[in-house]
């Protein structure tokens, strides 16, 4: 196949879809790489690397979209990006169709083969989504204390506290690999952690491998609302895959926190569950509502593009290979690797992932 690597156009977004290794792993199997140049710069890797790994430099995205059979990127394809798929182009990147319509109507009108790396899913997890969600839920932390600091518009609170003065309270909404990342460093800079959610061996599981300083709540309407109001960082970290998050901190809730607290929702991706969280950028990461900050950046780990292109490929790249092998026949590839119709959100106009359609009361198709 022609598989091409478009330099990611994001604003702020420092990632790329494939390392020169992948590449060169990809064209030992007899496949041809298209990258665009400096795709790779904002992670540390410049062209010769990629040239050097046999792939070929092409200079604008329109020759990447036209020639590649198949395209890898990191994160969902912009406006401009979307207008030069064609149909049966396979496209393996984040979607995170659920939180936004007019992205799956625009990749369902070009008839694409979307497949997703949010949604693949291996004995009931999601090895190319975990390696972000780690890196999300520690930035929280750090850009959640940050955004505490009085120039920030924030309490005025050190997360850590001092001796004689009393650390910050954390809550974080949601026990999976965002919420245990988050509370791991936010317990190791010393401040007081709550982790909900609703799964109670996930809990027991917590309780058993988590640092003192951090209790584990089950979720409930009534313990969100207490927690969230008497806390000073709050991370969102729920997610269904596929599907668009669940609202558990309602506008309403937002006039009982405590003023110049933080929220921090790490799924805006898919709609965040916070009612009031909006997609912002790392140019402008903040915004404030009834006196509470709120930090909703769509592509976190895009921040530290090396650290994150480096665990995301590592992730991504046997799959990707599988999927270039298989020279587009999905439906013999889903054959062999079932873990291929979960990632597959949309073919050839059909929504074939039930999150998808339920997100946008659209029909599901399952291939």
């Amino acid at each position: 196949m022609i598989i091409g690597v478009p330099r990611e156009t994001k604003p702020e977004e420092y990632r790329v879809g494939l390392l020169p290794v992948g590449a060169a792993e990809l064209v030992s199997h007899g496949h041809t790489v298209l990258v665009q140049r400096h795709a790779g710069e904002g992670s540390g890797y410049a062209d010769d690397h990629y040239v050097r790994a046999g792939a070929t430099l092409v200079d604008e995205p329109a020759e990447v979209f036209t020639a590649a059979e198949m395209i890898v990127k990191v994160k969902e394809p912009q406006p401009h990006e979307v207008a030069m798929l064609r149909q049966g182009q396979v496209v393996f990147t984040y979607f995170h169709f659920a939180a936004d319509r007019d992205l799956t109507l625009g990749c369902l009108e070009k008839r694409i083969a979307a497949v997703a790396y949010e949604t693949l899913a291996v004995d009931g997890k999601l090895p190319l989504l975990t390696p972000m969600s780690e890196v999300a839920g520690r930035m929280a932390i750090q850009q959640g204390a940050k955004y505490l600091e009085r120039p920030q518009e924030g309490r005025g609170i050190l997360l850590s506290g001092v001796p004689g003065v009393e650390p910050a309270k954390v809550t974080v909404l949601g026990g999976g690999i965002v919420g245990a990342n988050a509370a791991k460093v936010a317990a190791g800079l010393g401040a007081n952690v709550v982790i909900m959610d609703i799964d109670l061996d996930r809990l027991r599981y917590l309780d058993d491998v988590m640092p003192a300083n951090v209790r584990t709540i089950h979720s409930n309407p009534e313990s969100v609302a207490w927690h969230c109001c008497n806390s000073d960082l709050v991370v969102g970290a729920v997610l269904i895959p596929g599907a668009r998050s669940p609202v558990l901190v309602p506008k309403t809730m937002l006039k009982d926190m405590r003023d110049g607290s933080v929220i921090v929702d790490v799924g805006v991706d898919q709609g965040g569950c916070v009612e009031t969280t909006q997609p912002t950028t790392h140019a402008e990461p903040t915004y404030v509502i009834d006196g509470v900050v709120h930090y909703c950046v769509t592509n976190m780990p895009g921040a530290v593009g090396r650290t994150s292109t480096q665990a995301l490929c590592h992730a991504t790249q046997p799959w990707a290979v599988q999927l270039a092998n298989s020279q587009g026949d999905l439906p013999a590839l889903i054959a062999n690797h079932p873990a291929f119709a979960s990632a597959l959100n949309m073919i050839d106009g059909r929504v074939t992932h039930p999150g998808v359609a339920a997100a946008h009361d659209l029909e599901h198709q399952p291939l």
